[in-house]
């Protein structure tokens, strides 16, 4: 039988998740003329009522010519189920997640903000840290979540003050949902992240961070990488 891969990319959101599935010519689509809502996917596919975001794995999955767009939804879900509960029994003691779609959310979170794969960990600890220390995440990956088609390419300063449930710089604590679907390196990332000092970073705009402190040095970061650029 002549086989066929379809690849899951890390960071994906289910939207684009489900455009990429749609456009295969080799996948059979079955889930009618429109993209199902997010919320809407899970009982779609009868995997329950959960929310679908983040909810399967990446990964390049092989199938016969004609298998639907269910089939391998399903296979990916299973897949990202199997893996969490593998890497939530390697859970470091003091970081504070308390469930396992908590480090799912937390993955996301870590995969959008992360360009380069050595900072996962590093990147992870800060939001550990601030977790602990009560702190807001203050992460723009969910706040452009939240956003949705609003989103236009830029965050302006009303964006930041907006309560939804997604945006970290106001409420406390992580988002209702996972805003993307995380690979295997940025789950294992939350539940063991690096251990740092460090309570801010900063894009330098090469993919990499310049991590920070103190606030104080947070700030001449920001000057020196993003409001020069």
């Amino acid at each position: 039988v002549l086989e066929y891969s379809f690849t899951i990319i890390e960071g994906w959101t289910v939207r684009e998740l489900l455009q990429a599935l749609r456009a295969h010519d080799a996948i059979q689509w079955t889930l009618g003329d429109t993209l199902p809502a997010t919320r809407d996917l899970m009982p779609a596919l009868n995997l329950g009522d959960v929310h679908a975001e983040g909810q399967f794995l990446p990964e390049t999955y092989r199938f016969a010519r004609g298998a639907s767009e269910v089939s391998i939804l399903t296979r990916a879900h299973h897949a990202m189920t199997r893996a969490v509960e593998r890497i939530w029994a390697q859970k470091a003691e003091a970081v504070p997640l308390e469930s396992p779609y908590e480090a799912l959310i937390m993955a996301s979170i870590v995969e959008k903000e992360t360009g380069q794969p050595s900072e996962r960990r590093q990147i992870a600890g800060v939001f550990a840290r601030r977790l602990n220390k009560n702190m807001r995440l203050q992460t723009d990956p969910t706040v452009i979540y939240g956003m949705g088609e609003d989103y236009k390419g830029n965050i302006r300063r009303s964006d930041l003050r907006r309560a939804t449930p997604y945006n970290t710089y106001v409420i406390r604590g992580l988002p209702p949902t996972p805003i993307a679907m995380p690979g295997r390196e940025a789950i294992l990332a939350a539940v063991n992240p690096g251990k740092t000092e460090s309570l801010y970073f900063v894009a330098r705009g090469d993919g990499s961070h310049s991590f920070s402190k103190t606030l104080a040095q947070h700030r001449k970061a920001v000057r020196e990488y993003q409001l020069q650029r």
